[in-house]
């Protein structure tokens, strides 16, 4: 009975191909506009986590900051004291740290800037900010080698003046050519001190890595990171074994929430628990990771939630031409019902031909709205789609609308009286 009220219904809307498309344009752009959000907030999504995860899913930030008790003044004009050696890291807490922790912590990052410059050699030029790393901080920037190496452990322990360039770098100074970048010389000047160091390695620079800030600018003045061995930073800025953050990266199969509680507690309790003004603070980044995600997809939702009103539209749509439809077919519904028809079929008859319209409407809004949003998310230099559980819920929601819809125009044609029907003119 189900197919023949099918095939019923598809007769009466080819009957009439115009109004049904209209009435199924107001299902189509509801589908389409939630279809469409759902697919760019996805590519959104995508390229926000892949940013966060590219900084490292397994990474714990731990850095030192001001205390915060019950009688902290927040005002603007609160002394706080300038931090002292005494409380930054030193040398001998991470090792500690590492040794404390060493069946949890596979390594600890550790950075040092040691300026942004620019390289110049007669006209050309590059600008370049040098960043003395650890092997661990090396490892963690996950910077792609198109040649050479990393640094050796001797040239991290005898601080040797050896650097990891961009090929941007190798671009604008060395005629692009990589390998034989390799065992050059880059030259520049840092507070009127001349330094120089050689090359043994290339990386591929990605815009990615910067947050796509260099879209617009002049290709040569996009500003690229050089890496130093982090000993050999130290001694060029005259600067101390002590930082103020660092990165742990732990185990694969560690449970970041607790190590980094765990390690926060450690630190505080053992080297900051006198100090008056400052203590270490840790967080992991896997949990801001799902903090962020669940934010995203809320706000994903949210607007999904906003685009769907316009189904409301294209329901009652639907409700009105049913309505319209029952007018011209009373005698239709009146003869049915003097052959036999019962009110639940005639009910049924109607309520199909809704959940019809509702069921190719759904299907197109689908398809409108993935092609307008795979549009607007590569316009917008991501790439994404809807989930497949979001297209299905999006379906049978539209589903949902014709029944509820076209319950009230379907249950008044069950109800007609045949003579009357029969009559009506």
């Amino acid at each position: 009975m189900l197919l023949e009220n099918v095939k019923l219904a598809l007769t009466g809307l080819l009957a009439n191909k115009m109004r049904t498309f209209l009435t199924m344009l107001g299902i189509i752009i509801g589908i389409a506009s939630v279809i469409a959000i759902m697919t760019v907030g996805d590519a959104m999504n995508k390229s926000v986590m892949g940013q966060m995860g590219d900084m490292g899913v397994n990474n714990i930030s731990a850095y030192v900051m001001q205390k915060m008790t019950e009688d902290f003044d927040y005002s603007e004009d609160a002394y706080i004291r300038e931090m002292k050696d005494k409380d930054y890291f030193s040398e001998d807490m991470i090792n500690d740290l590492s040794e404390h922790f060493s069946d949890r912590i596979e390594g600890i990052a550790l950075k040092k800037s040691a300026g942004e410059i620019k390289a110049e050699d007669g006209k050309k030029y590059a600008n370049i900010t040098l960043e003395g790393v650890n092997a661990a901080a090396l490892k963690q920037s996950k910077i792609k080698l198109i040649a050479g190496r990393s640094f050796s452990q001797n040239e991290q322990q005898e601080a040797r003046k050896v650097i990891i360039v961009s090929d941007r770098y190798v671009n604008n100074m060395l005629q692009g050519d990589a390998k034989a970048a390799l065992g050059k010389a880059v030259e520049v000047v840092i507070d009127n001190k001349y330094y120089d160091y050689t090359i043994v390695g290339v990386y591929e620079y990605s815009e990615s890595s910067v947050g796509g800030m260099s879209a617009g600018k002049n290709q040569k003045d996009i500003r690229t990171s050089a890496y130093l061995p982090l000993q050999t930073a130290l001694i060029q800025m005259r600067d101390k074994q002590l930082y103020d953050e660092m990165e742990v990266v732990a185990k694969t199969g560690a449970d970041q929430g607790a190590l980094a509680l765990d390690i926060q507690q450690y630190l505080n309790n053992k080297y900051y628990k006198d100090n008056d003004t400052y203590e270490a603070y840790a967080y992991s980044m896997k949990e801001e990771i799902k903090s962020m995600e669940s934010m995203l997809n809320t706000q994903t939702y949210a607007f999904a939630a906003i685009g769907a009103i316009s189904l409301l539209v294209g329901g009652i749509g639907v409700m009105n031409i049913m309505i319209v439809s029952i007018t011209e077919r009373t005698r239709e519904i009146g003869t049915r019902k003097a052959l036999g028809a019962t009110n639940g079929y005639i009910r049924l008859q109607f309520i199909t031909e809704a959940v019809v319209v509702c069921f190719i409407g759904g299907i197109l809004g689908v398809i409108v709205g993935q092609i307008f949003g795979i549009m607007a998310s590569k316009m917008m230099g991501y790439s994404g789609s809807a989930s497949i559980g979001g297209i299905i819920f999006c379906v049978l929601f539209s589903m949902a609308f014709g029944v509820f819809f076209g319950y009230y125009p379907a249950n008044k044609a069950a109800k007609l009286n045949p003579i009357e029907a029969l009559r009506y003119e």
